[in-house]
């Protein structure tokens, strides 16, 4: 009984990673894991026979077609990481009344973190109530209660340190509410 080999990358069993969208990495991760599966598959002599009842340009256009394919996904995989550095996380100290505060934490959710159990570590580690809501423009965000800004912003830094993300910008604001204007005697 032989043993069916799934890919690393995509899942896939390596004849049918073509379909999965990332075969050069597939490939990559083949030529390194299996490398006889690899000849067997991508070898020169294996192409030439799978290729052999094509026409030339039959083969010129699949080719073409393939060539495009992985560029596209190149460029799909560049524009994330772009998003991902140009994105800042903010965290914002929200002053509620008297020397009551909250904390909320907005850009997290673009590099995967699961904000939920985010929440769930900060209520623990800080004893406080925390949770995720959403902010009028629809992002996600967590409000911790109470004024523990700066241990949030240290513990959000060393997060995504351990992710490798150490060039994205981490930014504390103070928001303070506005004050209502008093009265002047005399006007109604």
């Amino acid at each position: 009984m032989s043993t069916i080999v799934y890919c690393g990358v995509c899942s896939f069993p390596p004849e049918y990673c073509e379909f999965g969208g990332v075969a050069k990495r597939c490939r990559e991760w083949l030529e390194k894991e299996h490398p006889d599966m690899y000849q067997k598959l991508y070898s020169v002599e294996s192409l030439e026979q799978a290729t052999s009842g094509l026409s030339l340009e039959k083969q010129e256009e699949i080719e073409r077609k393939i060539q495009k394919q992985q560029a596209k996904e190149e460029a799909k995989a560049e524009r994330e990481l772009q998003k991902k550095m140009a994105t800042k996380v903010t965290i914002k100290r929200i002053e509620r009344s008297k020397r009551k505060h909250v904390v909320s934490i907005t850009g997290l959710e673009v590099f995967g973190i699961d904000l939920k159990k985010l929440a769930k570590t900060f209520a623990s580690k800080f004893a406080t109530g925390a949770s995720v809501t959403k902010t009028p423009d629809g992002r996600d965000e967590i409000i911790i209660q109470g004024d523990v800004a700066d241990e949030v912003e240290e513990y959000v830094q060393e997060l995504l340190e351990e992710k490798g993300l150490d060039e994205v910008k981490v930014e504390q604001i103070e928001d303070k509410p506005k004050k209502k204007k008093q009265q002047q005697p005399g006007t109604a």
